[in-house]
Formats: structure tokens, sequence, C-alpha cells
């Protein structure tokens, strides 16, 4: 199994031909664009730089960004410290990157749209721009609703969500994050390098593209974002329920999906980066050890079955509700109280802290996070008092 065909030239098709290339196998990308800009995302966190420190130290324009801020519903507001950064890139700047050290370590990049794969042979064959190709192995990293093989299914309604947001020409040094109230989502403001990715995503047909687009322009007019030269996009995203990552097929004997294809993205965060790299990055080490069957396994021993558990309590975390108000309200009420807690989520939101370990850790350290909540919330406010005044008497 030497010739592999990689369709999709972002970061997993990239970062899993780069390492198979590198130890020798044909690897072809094909990609009908190549490096593209991708309007929302370009975040890495803690565990994307501590798995792929080249993605902090090389010299393309990026942002290192410490400080978060999240916004409640009803305007409260609570800043993030993370003692690990977030490293945000323009997604074309990103997908360049990848893509020239996947062409260095000996790939070949293709600018040719795949219109079909045939895996029933012995070899794959790939139509590429009107041109028959053949393969040993094909790696589908085309997104999440590519349906280039009758034995997978692009993912439907129910695992996908909408964005939509504004490209703005300004520079900002925090990440801004809004929920609102039973909204299964959240608004955005990312810096980059050169500009400002602005947003808002849902679950796809949850809510009206004219209620986003609401949603959305109050928060740019809230947060007094100047919209001159601001240039607007939308996309659909994965955002997997349970069942899904559990149950759907990623791979067969000469192929396998990698990144949001295998519907490798964070169903709370919408983090994708990292599990793309990671996905990619497996598949690489199972085909090099001949063991392709192995790949599905070992994504869910990495981190699939932490997104199933995220997957599980998305919904409760962005609709439910606690002590007569909203989840989100209430833990942006504790962020500002708690330094524990605050530090607890910080290390959430930078990626340093799996989903499935949280739990335990939020009941460890409950006590703690409650007292500091109560002496901060509770603390007897400064008494000024007024002079009172000297009784004046009456004039004889």
């Amino acid at each position: 199994m030497k010739e592999i065909a990689i369709v999709g030239g972002g970061p997993a098709g990239a970062l899993c031909g780069e390492r198979l290339a590198s130890q020798g196998f044909h690897v072809t990308i094909f990609d009908e664009r190549l490096a593209w800009e991708k309007p929302c995302g370009g975040g890495l966190t803690h565990k994307a730089i501590q798995a792929y420190p080249f993605l902090l130290d090389g010299p393309q324009p990026k942002k290192i960004v410490r400080t978060a801020e999240l916004i409640s519903g009803c305007g409260r507001r609570a800043r993030l410290e993370m003692s690990h950064p977030i490293v945000i890139y323009a997604r074309k700047v990103l997908n360049g990157l990848l893509l020239d050290r996947a062409v260095a370590a000996g790939c070949t990049a293709v600018r040719s749209r795949v219109t079909s794969v045939n895996t029933d042979d012995p070899q794959v064959r790939l139509m590429a721009g009107g041109e028959e190709r053949r393969s040993d192995f094909v790696v589908l990293a085309a997104g999440a609703r590519n349906q280039l093989l009758p034995e997978t299914t692009a993912l439907g309604a129910m695992d996908l969500e909408m964005t939509l947001g504004y490209f703005v020409p300004t520079e900002e040094d925090i990440i801004k994050v809004k929920f609102l109230t039973e909204f299964e989502g959240y608004l955005w403001s990312f810096p980059r390098a050169d500009h400002l990715s602005v947003g808002i995503c849902a679950k796809m047909g949850q809510n009206p593209t004219q209620q986003l687009r609401r949603h959305l322009d109050q928060f740019v007019q809230e947060e007094k974002i100047s919209m001159e030269g601001a240039r607007f996009y939308s996309h659909v995203l994965p955002s997997p329920e349970a069942q899904t990552i559990r149950g759907r097929r990623i791979a067969g004997k000469n192929w396998a999906m990698v990144g949001d294809a295998a519907a490798c993205v964070d169903p709370l965060t919408g983090e994708g980066l990292y599990y793309a790299l990671r996905s990619g990055d497996l598949l690489a080490q199972a085909l090099m050890e001949g063991q392709p069957q192995a790949y599905p396994e070992r994504l869910r021993a990495a981190f699939s079955a932490d997104l199933e558990f995220a997957a599980k309590i998305a919904r409760r975390i962005f609709r439910g509700n606690f002590l007569g108000g909203a989840i989100t309200t209430r833990m942006v009420q504790v962020l500002s109280h708690s330094p524990a807690f605050r530090d607890l989520i910080g290390e959430v939101f930078s990626g340093s802290q799996d989903y499935r370990s949280l739990k335990s850790r939020l009941w460890d350290q409950l006590g703690v996070t409650f007292v500091q909540f109560a002496r901060s919330f509770l603390a007897p406010r400064a008494i000024i008092a007024t002079p009172r005044q000297p009784r004046r008497e009456p004039s004889p």
C-alpha cells in the first residue's frame, strides 16, 4: 500500500499527507482550491500547540491571545486570563503552511476537484478534472457534506450548524464569547493577525437565518465594533450528535475519513483544528504500520469518546437552568467571583482540560468555589455614612 490519494487539502489531509510522504509513501493531494480562507475557526488551543509546536514557532502571521471574555445572555461579563494562550491564524495562512510542509515532504498537490471515488476494485479509482486516477488507498478529507463514497453518508442537519459572520478590518487582543438564553450556540469575536472574525453559530434548522443575523448585528452594536470595510460570510460546519460520533462509519478496507468528514469537532466549543490534525496524524500512523483497520479505535481512544461525552451535555449547557437562571448565566456569575472556578474554565477554554474528567474536578473543588463565591458576592459593601447635621436652635 504505497500509492495514497487524499481528497481535500485542509489541515487533516495536509498533515496526513506530510506524515506519509516523509515515510516514503507516494501521496497525491487533490483540492479544487488548495489554500483558501475559511470564515470561522483558526484557533489552536494548548493541546494543538503541544502536539505540533511548529504551529507556534513559525514565522507566519498569527495572533497569540491570552484573555477571553464570556458574556451571559443578560449582559453579565467575566474575564479569563489563560495560562496557555490560544494561537489564532487566518485559515488561508494556516492551510498554506500545512500544504507547504506536505509538498516539502514529497506530496504532489493537484488543484482539481474529485467528482467520484470507486473503492470496489483492488485499486481505488478517482475521477479528478475529468481524468481517472488510481491509488491503493484514499483518504477523504473533503469536509462534512462530501458524498463521494456510497459506503458513507453526508452529515445530516442534526449534525451540522450554520455560521454567519463578518471579517472586520480592525485589530483586537481579546476573545469574546456571548451566550444567548435558550439558544444552542453562541456569538464570538476572534482576533486574527490583520482582522477580526465576528460571528454566530447555531444548530442547523433551529433558528431562521434572519434571526441569527439580528442577533449578530445586535452583538456588533453592543461591542461597538466598527463595520467599515467589513465583509459578510456564511458557512456550514459539523456539530455532531453523540450517536453520530459513536456510530458513524469512518473507515473501510481501502478508505478512511479524517477531519470534518469524520465529524471530528467539539460539539460544545466548535473547536475542530486540533481534532482535524490529530485524526490525520492517527490515520497516517495506522497506514505506516500497515494497520488501517485500527484507525477508528485509535481515534476513539485519543479523543472521540471525549467528544461524545461533550455532545451528550451540550444541549443541557446551552439550554439548561440552574437555581432559577440559565446555566450559562450562572457560569458567568461564578466566574466573576471564584478564582478557582475561573482557572478551571480557563483550562477548558484553552484546551488543556478534557470533558470526561471535568465533572470530577468540579466536584473536588466545589467547596473552594462556593466559599470564594460567597466571600466575594456576599461581602458587605462599604457604608458611606452621611454626617448628621447639627440641630439649629430657633432664634429668640
